[in-house]
């Protein structure tokens, strides 16, 4: 009998589950795109490389769209269930609800299983192919990115305004080239038409210009003894060299802590822990130096050779004028010097620390967003089967408000833990903690058929309050 009963439930479950699931990242899947729509929109891309895009961004959502698929579906199946009284049948039976929740409870173990294998091999391989995909069409085709009316400032050292551009994207034509000289004014070059291209080993852009001109200024700095000079070409080549831009693209954009796995991410954060000495070792070998006083260890014994005199409480009185002006410019740079080590090494160890969080956040995300799954639906089933409303309204509604809960929870304690203002622990498990107790509450409250969202019990306890200000009113 339980096992005909464990297979019925999960049949009501799979289905809604397996809608929820597509839904859910189908949602996630067009916030990346709307995201980065500016940067794709006009690429030229083919239908390869949506569909690789697709399908990466697809398989990297898959982790936070289980928990809001294991909630919906469940929060469904149990109020679908309650709806047609099959429920209350099956609680006549003496069957308990916990009994009842089990082959799912044991099903949703097994995703949580499955969404931690997920995060810790799959994730990192798919973000770093998504990660290269983008820089391959937002940076690397910056052609394609140069649109008409706009002034391009991301190649160093130039910026290029298009008129038109044709619909091939390499016929261009009323090209104005700014060439950025921080000595003397900019020089310029102006040109009716040309042609645009990116070279085979992608390095170059190359603009062939027709019937224009080149504007240039040469001479010194903060004179008037400059050269003017204007030259007038049927046909002039410009290469701009495209190895810096994406080499500092790359560094901004190609390393992350989600492309590692967990045995990678302890391995960084034991690394980054053991930078910690070598802050201070510096401090001993670029600041002490500039503290010659530290070399008098015992400043007591030093100072009671002294004759007992009153204080000296002035500047002058130890130093005489004829002198005090070398000193004073010796102790300043003596100061800024100690100042800009110690700024240096502050700042040094700043970013260490922030990195070392960064590892440790991805490290507990990869076990946080499996618990999610468990927590999530031990809300989603007690939640139904006390509602007992099916379809697409009630259960919709109040998964998208715990799913919302939950987030919010979730994204206020990492971000207290990237501040430092929470350790890691308590930021990345602050969601989970407070949403248990809320779980094993509902599911205390539908085990003894509470009526938490029946509007009926609502009324009537409302009710005697209602008369009772209504008779008060009438005096």
């Amino acid at each position: 009998m339980f096992k005909k009963l464990d297979i019925l439930i999960l049949k009501a479950f799979i289905g809604p589950f397996l809608a929820a699931l597509t839904i859910s990242t189908f949602v996630l899947t067009m916030q990346f795109f709307w995201l980065y729509i500016d940067d794709l929109v006009g690429k030229g891309l083919d239908f390869l490389t949506i569909l690789q895009l697709i399908g990466l961004v697809s398989v990297s959502t898959f982790t936070t769209a289980l928990p809001l698929a294991l909630l919906f579906s469940s929060i469904m199946t149990f109020g679908n269930l309650g709806e047609s009284f099959e429920l209350i049948a099956i609680k006549a039976a003496g069957i308990p609800l916990i009994r009842f929740m089990r082959p799912l409870f044991i099903f949703t173990i097994f995703l949580a299983g499955v969404a931690f294998l997920f995060a810790n091999n799959i994730i990192p391989v798919t973000q770093m192919k998504l990660t290269s995909l983008k820089y391959e069409i937002i940076v690397s085709k910056p052609a394609l990115d140069i649109k008409e009316g706009v002034f391009y400032d991301k190649i160093d050292g130039y910026v290029i305004k298009l008129g038109k551009k044709e619909a091939n994207d390499s016929v261009i034509r009323n090209i104005v080239i700014f060439e950025k000289k921080f000595n003397l004014q900019d020089n310029m070059i102006v040109a009716e038409w040309g042609v645009m291209r990116v070279s085979k080993d992608k390095r170059f852009l190359e603009f062939i210009l027709y019937n224009g001109w080149r504007y240039q200024e040469r001479g010194l700095k903060n004179t008037t003894e400059t050269e003017f000079s204007r030259l007038n070409f049927k046909e002039y080549k410009k290469v701009f060299n495209l190895s810096s831009f994406q080499t500092n693209k790359m560094n901004d954009n190609i390393y992350d802590p989600k492309m590692l796995s967990i045995r990678q991410l302890s391995s960084a954060i034991d690394s980054l822990k053991n930078t910690d000495s070598i802050f201070g070792k510096k401090m001993i070998r670029e600041v002490i130096p500039y503290l010659k006083f530290m070399s008098y260890k015992d400043s007591a014994q030093l100072f009671a050779a002294l004759p007992k005199s009153k204080p000296i409480s002035k500047f002058n009185e130890i130093v005489p004028d004829s002198v005090a002006a070398p000193v004073i410019e010796a102790i300043g740079y003596q100061f800024s010097s100690i100042l800009n080590n110690i700024t240096t090494i502050r700042d040094n160890y700043t970013e260490n620390e922030r990195a070392r969080a960064y590892h440790a956040i991805e490290w507990h995300r990869k076990f946080t967003l499996s618990i999610a799954c468990v927590v999530l639906f031990l809300i989603g089933a007690p939640l139904g089967s006390i509602i007992r409303k099916g379809g697409l309204g009630m259960p919709l509604v109040l998964a998208i408000v715990f799913f919302v809960i939950f987030f919010l929870l979730n994204n206020f304690g990492e971000k207290f833990a990237k501040s430092g203002e929470w350790t890691v622990y308590k930021g990345m498990w602050f969601s989970s903690a407070l949403l248990i107790p809320v779980g094993l509450f509902l599911t205390y409250k539908a085990m003894r058929d509470s009526q938490l969202f029946n509007q009926e019990f609502y009324y009537r306890i409302l009710q005697p309050i209602k008369v009772t200000l209504r008779k008060y009113f009438k005096k």
